[in-house]
């Protein structure tokens, strides 16, 4: 016999024991029936990547007293594919919510992000989805102040569900200095990633190549959620995962015109 609770599909890319993910676990299990799937180690920056070589395994662990956790072998995308594939396979999920992640998704790093990609997972399979993440790479980062507005955020989602969209991006604001202004829906700015690659020697003498960067963009203005964060607001961005430019398609018609055989 199933709850008639909502059902609330829990994930994320930092995997099942990370602090981010305990405080979301807490905030679902007060509105609705949870069920945790998450990978068994850290899956950051591994986009909507999903495993095809490999088999995938699913472990139940006790980790969240009274409520039912998986560890998976595989991507965050894989997390939701079993949830909804195998797990749930019968079974009507409300709403799925992903995070609370370490550091910011704004902006660009939507494309590589493994917490918003697996909310984006369960939109594409039709369910309401939130990705939440704080401006806050430390493992010690303070959820507190970010609570009330996730616990907000997921009840109104579950309430009005989410108009021309499944899946919201919402970047909560480093709050040490001040306290979070409000929330506002806005849209995600454009950026890149400005990448260096430091050079160096294994033990073995071998050389290797390391990952830094700095995120660079021009466009930080007011309606961006750049902007929202860097004004202390928590930024809430629609999105969908149809990446064709609309606006472009007029100007390539003539590109029907080619006829490389005439």
């Amino acid at each position: 016999m199933h709850s008639k609770r909502p059902l609330i599909l829990v994930t994320n890319d930092d995997g099942m024991f990370a602090p981010g993910i305990r405080r979301l676990v807490a905030i679902a299990s007060e509105m609705g029936e949870v069920i945790v799937v998450a990978p068994n180690s850290p899956q950051s920056a591994k986009g909507h990547a999903i495993t095809m070589e490999d088999p995938i395994r699913l472990h139940k662990v006790d980790a969240f007293k009274g409520i039912e956790a998986y560890e998976c072998s595989g991507t965050p995308v894989d997390c939701v594919k079993l949830a909804k594939n195998v797990l749930l396979k019968n079974r009507k999920i409300d709403l799925c919510v992903s995070g609370i992640n370490h550091g910011s998704n704004s902006s660009i790093s939507i494309l590589y992000s493994g917490t918003i990609s697996a909310a984006m997972e369960a939109a594409i399979e039709g369910i309401n989805s939130i990705g939440f993440s704080l401006d806050d790479y430390s493992m010690d980062a303070d959820f507190d102040p970010a609570t009330p507005w996730v616990r907000s955020i997921m009840q109104y989602v579950l309430i009005n569900g989410i108009e021309y969209s499944k899946l919201l991006n919402v970047n909560i604001p480093h709050s040490k200095n001040s306290p979070i202004k409000g929330t506002l829906v806005c849209r995600q700015s454009e950026g890149r990633w400005e990448e260096e690659f430091m050079e160096g020697l294994d033990p073995r003498g071998q050389k290797f190549y390391w990952l830094t960067g700095k995120f660079v963009t021009n466009d930080a203005g007011p309606g961006t959620d750049i902007y929202a964060l860097r004004d202390g607001y928590i930024s809430i961005v629609p999105s969908l995962h149809d990446l064709t430019s609309h606006q472009a398609i007029p100007g390539l018609k003539s590109m029907e015109l080619l006829n490389p055989h005439a």
